[in-house]
């Protein structure tokens, strides 16, 4: 069985990094559980293995983490559920692939769940939404703004790290990055879409939502 965890208020990222650490070397072991783990951070930026000195805009604005995971810049804080996925990647078939295709799918499924189309594009990490009630570019096509970022790390085929969907953040934060180091799009929320959604709302739909994306693991391994 996979154990759900959810942090009220703020917790700092070197204490969810440890957390993490141990609960993953647990899993490994097999003395714990498979566990997803829903929280909010303070203000930060943090660094994956890919990210470029250059995409750090403003580097004294909030402090910078090395997170160890794959991918680039990115930005946690307040209003942005953060969701860490450990999960036994070896006994659901060890195709990391496959594996980020189904976050993928499971932030596009929990999504749908509030009529917001959720789409992924080639090239891009994360997921995005297209802004039709936005003007044109100058190329006459509607802005595309980013709306959840993914990035994971295994060790011992157990993973680590995961994804973090925008509800209500300060979006003027992200200004301090180039996000994950795309500078011709912009970062929006399900709020700034016009949405009253919470929170708990959005925990709901992550719940509902991993069981039809995710299975369980007798399935997969079959």
């Amino acid at each position: 069985m996979v154990e759900w965890k959810t942090t009220p208020g703020l917790t700092g990222y070197d204490e969810a990094l440890a957390l993490m650490e141990e609960r993953v070397a647990a899993i490994a072991a097999g003395t714990a559980p498979e566990l997803i783990w829903l929280l909010e951070h303070p203000p930060l930026y943090t660094s994956g293995t890919s990210s470029r000195p250059e995409d750090l805009v403003d580097p004294a604005r909030f402090p910078v983490h090395e997170a160890r995971r794959g991918g680039q810049y990115t930005y946690h804080g307040p209003g942005q559920r953060v969701v860490y996925v450990m999960l036994d990647v070896g006994r659901r078939g060890r195709d990391v692939r496959a594996f980020v295709q189904k976050l993928e799918a499971w932030v596009v499924a929990v999504l749908d769940e509030f009529n917001v189309t959720g789409e992924l594009r080639e090239g891009r990490v994360g997921v995005w939404v297209t802004r039709h009630d936005k003007p044109l570019s100058a190329s006459g096509v509607a802005p595309e703004e980013k709306i959840a970022a993914i990035g994971v790390r295994l060790r011992k085929w157990i993973s680590f790290h995961g994804i973090s969907i925008n509800v209500e953040p300060d979006l003027e934060h992200f200004s301090g990055i180039v996000p994950c180091g795309i500078a011709e799009h912009g970062v929006t929320s399900l709020v700034d879409l016009g949405l009253p959604v919470t929170m708990e709302d959005v925990d709901v739909a992550l719940r509902r939502r991993f069981d039809k994306v995710f299975g369980d693991i007798s399935d997969a391994a079959r």
